[in-house]
């Protein structure tokens, strides 16, 4: 890695838990760091907060004393905007209201160095309108940490109309100093991970408003059985209902309204009530003393193993058939169909592609039972499953036994076209195929966005590639039918990729 430029003074403006990170970060690195707030007192107190935690942790053995007195050193108070001067950084994380943030880069223009850089932390503004407040807009460019920022490897460098490349290769080198992984992207509402991630919440949000499962269970079957490190609604609690719903809302203004990006009604009833999540001691969850609700597992059954286990369909299907089986397949018939499936004794096992099993069980004439997709089948504690209607009790308690005896616990919804999981990754991956059709960011910059920014167990586009964009585009297909609503509208880029052969990715 290289050096880096230790004379460059870094200067932060404001001082609440995005500030103080940020500049925890830079001196960290080795620069020299001012903390500036508008509430005289604030810098002080934070710094004074920073200083408490990482004693602390020096305490527990956990850091370095000499190292973390040596940090705190660098971060100095400034009493006024003027002593920013000699700055050659300087990166806003004050209120996003876009007249606060146009004031202050216009005040800072008039004060600094024409070298000096400006950067900012917004998450939802544009830094073209941002920049827009400058004579040389070129020298601003958004640099969006995630929270906590010492902590999140991820930085969007975000590039306004008039951000110049020397500005932007200047910030990726440094963010590269300071041990970040950066991703370039152009100024759009919510940039990458703000953008793409907003399915993830709204497709568990939309099965919590149509009772399809209790928060605990929708979270259990996108952690445990997904393969994601939080669910939606466990992680929406933490992140804070008023601030994931204001997010939400931002977007969905910014692009017109656009179905795809509305807003939970659910939601809003929370935010309404002040139930906030973790700081508040209520959202989907409550806290303090409340136990934990538990997600509604199946009891282990007593019916006996199937007799006979056959897959059948291409060879990628039947890899994947077989990861959930664990091979304990007697037989496999390979053939062209794109919709692999597995017989067991009489019943269907197929992984979902935005049809109801009741459906899929019509168009076949056997009794059916769809499973959820996982990042990981081997890895997974549970799985998820629906059943058609016209099943008896024992072709579902047949399903039920064998996948209890891989070692899964067994999670039943109702029969939910497109399950939770499968859903919600063709609406992340097809929004991901957007950024990367409208030239907002590259595919490598957005899979990497979406694993930094919010750990997803794997890049959407990584993994659209790896299911198949054919099986992504019909799942899409199927649930735009089934709701007869845009929200589900495939994208033009999804279209092309499963048009061409299955390798082929973006």
């Amino acid at each position: 890695m290289d050096q880096p430029n230790l004379n460059l003074r870094v200067a932060v403006i404001g001082a609440g838990t995005m500030g103080i990170g940020i500049a925890q970060v830079a001196a960290a690195a080795g620069h020299q760091v001012q903390l500036f707030d508008i509430a005289a007192s604030a810098a002080r107190q934070a710094l004074g907060a920073l200083a408490q935690r990482l004693r602390q942790r020096v305490a527990a053995g956990k850091a370095d004393a000499t190292t973390t007195e040596a940090l705190l050193a660098r971060i100095q108070p400034a009493e006024s905007l003027n002593s920013l001067a000699d700055s050659g950084l300087v990166i806003e994380a004050v209120a996003e209201k876009l007249a606060i943030k146009q004031s202050l880069f216009r005040d800072l223009e008039a004060l600094c160095s024409p070298a000096t850089l400006f950067a900012s932390n917004t998450s939802s503004l544009s830094i073209t309108a941002i920049a827009g407040a400058l004579q040389h807009p070129q020298r601003l460019a958004g640099l969006h940490f995630f929270n906590p920022a010492p902590l999140m490897k991820l930085v969007e460098i975000v590039s306004g109309l008039d951000t110049s490349a020397e500005t932007v290769a200047t910030l990726q080198r440094l963010t590269r100093q300071w041990g970040k992984q950066s991703v370039l992207c152009r100024s759009t509402p919510g940039f990458i991970v703000n953008r793409v991630a907003r399915p993830f919440y709204a497709e568990a949000l939309r099965a919590l408003e149509e009772q399809v499962a209790d928060a605990a269970t929708l979270d259990a079957v996108i952690r445990d059985a997904g393969g994601f490190a939080m669910g939606p609604m466990q992680l929406t609690d933490m992140i804070g209902q008023d601030i994931n719903y204001a997010v939400t809302e931002s977007v969905f203004q910014a692009f017109f309204q656009d179905p795809r990006f509305t807003p939970s009604l659910v939601q809003q009833e929370l935010v309404a009530a002040g139930r906030l999540g973790r700081k508040s001691g209520r959202g989907f969850y409550r806290y303090g003393d409340h136990q934990p609700p538990v997600a509604a597992v199946l009891p282990a059954s007593t019916a006996a193993l199937p007799r006979s286990i056959t897959l059948h369909g291409d060879a990628a299907g039947i890899a994947l058939l077989s990861k959930l089986l664990s091979g304990n397949a007697q037989s496999i018939k390979q053939s062209g169909q794109t919709s692999a499936y597995a017989r067991i004794d009489e019943v269907t096992l197929m992984l979902t592609n935005g049809k109801t099993a009741s459906q899929v069980a019509d168009e076949t004439a056997t009794p059916v039972v769809l499973f959820d997709l996982s990042a990981d089948y081997s890895q997974a504690t549970s799985v998820a499953i629906s059943c058609a209607a016209q099943n008896d009790a024992r072709h579902n308690a047949t399903i039920v036994r064998l996948l209890q005896s891989l070692g899964k616990k067994v999670i039943a919804l109702p029969d939910y076209p497109g399950l939770l999981v499968m859903r919600t990754l063709a609406m992340l991956a097809n929004e991901a195929l957007d950024v990367v059709n409208k030239g907002v960011a590259s595919a490598e910059d957005t899979d990497h966005a979406m694993r930094y920014g919010v750990n997803y167990p794997r890049g959407p586009l990584e993994w659209g590639t790896s299911l198949g964009w054919q099986h992504i585009l019909t799942t899409l297909e199927n649930l735009q039918l089934y709701y007869g609503e845009p929200r589900y509208r495939p994208m033009p880029l999804l279209r092309h990729y499963a048009s061409l052969s299955s390798g082929a990715q973006p």
